[in-house]
């Protein structure tokens, strides 16, 4: 399992407790997001990014630490730092990558790093965008969530890149049988989970699935 730390908003409690709960084997600092680890003292393991967005003394410390790999990109470059990090983290061949710092105010970066989810689908990664009000994934296919597991209070189901069809919701608060969903209408928003689990099944399309709590 990897975090992934960019440079959007970032919650350092938020972080640090993930940081505790999960056996992390690889930490990636994206651009500013190292300046998380420089204000809470803590190394990631690797940091990559053009720097552009990074405080230029953090970086030099970072620099003159050992322990800490640094991999500086021009900033004119095709992808974003975060997708940067994200492409490296898939090459380690993980069985799951957690990516925090990719919400906040440009949004702008926010939808794009929601493309980025469909980067897991291709290696068979799961990958999860948190915040503290977030857990968002994309799939491919079936999909069941826990009542007692799940990330908040509720499930919004957003198709990505054309039309989501044969769509079946169980044991939520709104059901479907076989509905098409499409990216021009609000169907698939806010929805609750009301028995034990949550079944989401579909024959064909990419769904975003976010579960949220305000």
């Amino acid at each position: 399992m990897i975090l992934i730390v960019s440079g959007g908003s970032i919650e350092d409690a938020f972080v640090r407790d993930l940081l505790e709960r999960n056996k992390y084997e690889t930490v990636i600092a994206c651009d500013s997001g190292m300046e998380f680890f420089y204000r809470n003292g803590l190394r990631p393991d690797l940091i990559l990014g053009d720097f552009d967005s990074a405080d230029p003394a953090i970086v030099d410390y970072f620099k003159k630490q050992s322990d800490v790999r640094l991999e500086q990109y021009p900033p004119q470059k095709d992808w974003t730092d975060t997708e940067l990090a994200l492409r490296r983290a898939l090459e380690l061949l993980p069985d799951r990558i957690d990516l925090v710092g990719a919400t906040g105010c440009r949004l702008d970066h926010v939808l794009g790093n929601l493309q980025l989810l469909a980067l897991g689908l291709e290696t068979g990664v799961e990958v999860f965008m948190l915040d503290r009000h977030n857990r968002i994934r994309m799939i491919d296919r079936p999909l069941t969530i826990l009542k007692d597991e799940q990330y908040g209070d509720y499930v919004s189901l957003i198709p990505h890149g054309g039309a989501v069809s044969g769509l079946t919701l169980q044991g939520m608060k709104y059901p479907l049988d076989q509905a098409t969903l499409t990216p021009d209408i609000s169907l698939g928003v806010s929805n609750e989970i009301m028995a034990d689990a949550a079944r989401i099944s579909f024959t064909k399309g990419k769904l975003l699935v976010l579960e949220t709590r305000d």
